[in-house]
């Protein structure tokens, strides 16, 4: 009989819970146990947004739905930003986890914030959208294509499902106790086709590292979107 394991699947900024919609089906037609929660302030949760939020809160969600569900073993997987989720509860639970998955994410340090790592222009922009949009709480979402998704029909579940960002996520850094990971196996999956380009630098820390796991999907960077197939496939080989 095949293995089964327990997922738990962190989004990334923008985003919810709906967006491993594909995944979470394909994953539980195996037999998997598993949970996408959505973040305080996003997706069905965005009437929570407040102008403090940061990574720590987001951690401290996904600790909630592990401890309330009471998972051992969990493979904890976080896209893009969601991926600075998943180390912040690393640092907090190491003994709950049997698996960190990173997809396409920008890796914070100790210290490090959204912003620090992206090109000051980009800050720079988006600082000035969210001043525009929202009184500088929220940056509104980029289009789909930023993305990586083109075809129309997925592009259109973005635009109707895509909310905007507490800007404080960005803004404040991570804090983390420990070494990044904790101590608990990770793996880095690089989405390449095409390439999200703020997040080739981590691609290329990722490949020098002797203790990660590098992995490459050729697509988009909204891999759950565009290949669920190929993505669900990858999160089995890291049972």
């Amino acid at each position: 009989m095949p293995s089964t394991y327990t997922f738990v699947l962190v989004h990334g900024a923008w985003h919810g819970g709906w967006c491993w919609r594909r995944v979470v089906a394909i994953l539980r037609s195996a037999g998997h146990v598993v949970f996408a929660p959505t973040l305080t302030g996003f997706g069905e949760r965005v009437h929570l947004t407040r102008p403090g939020l940061t990574i720590e809160d987001s951690a401290t969600d996904i600790g909630n739905v592990i401890a309330a569900e009471e998972l051992n073993d969990v493979i904890l997987v976080g896209h893009s930003f969601g991926g600075n989720i998943v180390s912040a509860v690393a640092d907090l639970l190491p003994e709950r986890l049997k698996h960190l998955v990173y997809i396409d994410t920008l890796l914070l340090k100790n210290g490090e914030s959204g912003f620090s790592v992206l090109d000051p222009a980009i800050v720079a922009q988006r600082i000035e959208l969210a001043e525009k949009t929202s009184g500088g709480l929220t940056i509104p979402p980029p289009p789909p294509e930023a993305f990586g998704v083109f075809d129309p029909a997925n592009a259109e579940w973005l635009r109707r499902q895509l909310t905007p960002l507490p800007l404080n996520c960005y803004r404040e850094p991570i804090h983390l106790e420990h070494p990044l990971g904790n101590g608990v196996k990770r793996t880095y999956i690089a989405c390449t086709d095409p390439v999200y380009g703020p997040a080739v630098r981590t691609h290329d820390w990722v490949k020098s590292q002797n203790d990660w796991r590098y992995l490459e999907l050729s697509t988009g960077h909204d891999a759950m979107v565009t290949n669920p197939e190929g993505l669900a496939q990858m999160l089995v080989q890291c049972g």
